[in-house]
């Protein structure tokens, strides 16, 4: 029978200890927060542990907080959420981790606790930036080989930096930097009291 949250929530306080910065349960989802270089460890007690036994990483992805709460964010820049599930205990939990160096972020690995990270770990580094640390293969996975930059980032222009196109005298795709004028397409609200009214 699977623990309450709460219940859980304490054991993995005294279980985690050092390692865990925050927990707190919102919207019926237990999320721990932990330090960076505690991550790896506090990853593989979540699965080993007798009393865990999160066999199954679920989801991992890359955050950008530059703009969260309207700007008012003072923390790191960027982290790292991963989705766990117990399936021997029907338990799930979300691991936050935040990346200490806004300029170079910079995690653990968790490919070698649960190899299914790995394509994961490729996606949030080609996204966002975010280097795993011990990963086998880190490239990109959804740009191409060219691409500059990292379109998840919030600091990313919203055209790009370079297009390609394939050029019919060169007979190969060339890239050039954008020619698209940046504009801002912003929907047109009607505020006319009587607007609509009498037709």
């Amino acid at each position: 029978m699977p623990q309450t949250l709460d219940a859980l929530s304490l054991t993995l306080e005294n279980m985690l200890g050092d390692a865990l910065v925050q927990s707190f349960i919102r919207l019926g989802e237990l999320t721990l927060v932990v330090k960076p270089q505690a991550y790896a460890a506090a990853m593989r007690t979540l699965r080993d542990h007798p009393d865990c036994r999160f066999e199954q990483l679920i989801d991992l992805c890359g955050m950008d907080y530059s703009d969260f709460g309207d700007g008012k964010w003072e923390g790191s820049r960027f982290a790292v959420v991963v989705h766990l599930l117990s399936v021997s205990n029907n338990q799930r939990v979300r691991v936050r981790v935040f990346c200490p160096d806004d300029d170079l972020p910079v995690v653990a690995s968790v490919v070698d606790i649960w190899p299914s990270a790995n394509w994961f770990e490729r996606e949030a580094f080609d996204l966002y930036g975010i280097v795993f640390e011990g990963h086998p293969d880190l490239r990109r996975i959804l740009t191409d080989y060219g691409f500059i930059g990292h379109p998840f980032r919030k600091d990313f222009p919203l055209s790009g930096n370079v297009e390609m196109r394939y050029d019919p005298t060169q007979q190969r795709v060339i890239y050039q930097p954008v020619s698209i004028e940046p504009r801002e397409i912003v929907p047109r609200i009607v505020r006319e009291e009587s607007y609509g009214e009498g037709r």
